[in-house]
């Protein structure tokens, strides 16, 4: 397994298999990239499935652990179930997805090899929904909920991004994969450096706060040192001293709901902890989420594949703490030591096809 000069290990990859999507949610970053969306027919810069595969090929090579296909929406490509299905068998597949294409494809998926889904789902409230997403499809993203956990895929893992628009909803969400088995909630940190309107963001330590009170359980993942809250329901409220006393004790979550916070806005910790590199929809390795600088092409044969991993590995820097540094008043601001010499190169710029 390939470690980078600060010791972190490159056991995972996130896969961007397109940038086009059916929804047009009002924070997408599209995996740091920004709004890079065109037409809803595939696009001749999409790598195609054998190049996916190649790359996964590669990746497994040096001991990388698991995928997570992305988008964009991964479900508008056609190939996804090959793509699963071909994936090495050694690791672990899983996907981010709206969950509109679910109903149908769920099933198929499973059969293929897809292990767990991420869906996104901001709120409970339809209009709200609506409003965050620019689409009609809330009954739709519940169905597709269902198709998952029907095929197979619990847990789903819900993820809502927490922001002024949506921190009302909270409570809700948490109630809800409380309330039903098979859930559970990832609470993602707004962010603004990539998405925009500073103005939304939301101290999401107070969202932590909330949860040590409202949780049975709690227990730290090793992973990005994220904080697992375990939540009984308000129906729970009256179970017995021994009942309780079992569920705090199941650090598997058995029987509680499992909320989850990704806070990385400002984290070094998190930073420090980030073990995964991420390769866009058109076949440049990134070494972070938060960077556009860094990207390097991955060509076209298993070698230049190897080459540009073995890059992007040795090149990657913590955002916080090391590409940015805390200044004197507190705030961020970049090290000149991780700077061109003119200043932030243009995205692309810096691939090298060769």
């Amino acid at each position: 397994m390939l470690e980078d000069e600060f010791g972190r290990e490159v056991s995972g990859v996130r896969v961007s298999l397109t940038d086009r999507c059916n929804f047009d949610c009002v924070y997408c970053h599209n995996e740091g990239l920004g709004d890079t969306r065109g037409p809803m027919d595939p696009q001749d810069d999409e790598l195609s499935t054998d190049h996916v595969v190649q790359f996964l090929e590669v990746a497994r090579e040096f001991d990388v652990e698991a995928v997570k296909l992305t988008g964009g929406e991964p479900m508008l490509r056609d190939d996804l179930e090959e793509i699963v299905r071909r994936a090495p068998d050694e690791m672990e597949v899983s996907m981010t997805t709206n969950g509109t294409f679910l109903p149908g494809r769920a099933e198929g998926l499973v059969e293929a090899g897809l292990e767990r889904v991420n869906v996104s789902q901001d709120a409970l409230d339809r209009d709200a929904f609506a409003e965050l997403t620019q689409s009609g499809a809330y009954e739709r993203v519940l169905e597709g909920v269902e198709a998952a956990l029907d095929a197979g895929l619990a847990p789903v893992k819900l993820n809502m991004v927490v922001f002024e628009p949506t921190a009302g909803y909270v409570p809700g969400m948490v109630d809800h994969v409380a309330e039903n088995d098979g859930l559970q909630l990832q609470l993602i940190e707004y962010m603004p450096e990539l998405a925009g309107h500073p103005e939304w963001a939301i101290d999401i330590q107070r969202v932590h706060d909330w949860l040590e009170d409202r949780a049975d359980h709690v227990e730290t993942r090793e992973m990005h040192d994220r904080r697992r809250y375990f939540v009984s329901s308000e129906a729970d409220e009256d179970a017995t001293v021994e009942e309780t006393g079992a569920a705090r004790a199941a650090t598997d979550g058995s029987g509680l709901g499992m909320v989850e916070i990704v806070d990385p806005v400002g984290n070094a910790e998190f930073c420090a902890n980030c073990h995964r590199v991420r390769l866009t929809h058109d076949g440049y390795l990134k070494g972070c989420l938060n960077r556009n600088d860094d990207l390097v092409a991955i060509g076209e044969t298993r070698e230049s594949m190897r080459e540009a991993f073995r890059k992007t590995v040795a090149e990657r820097v913590p955002y916080y703490g090391e590409y940015m540094i805390e200044g004197e008043d507190g705030d961020w601001e970049f090290n000149e030591a991780y700077m061109d010499s003119e200043g932030d190169r243009a995205p692309y710029e810096y691939a090298d096809e060769d």
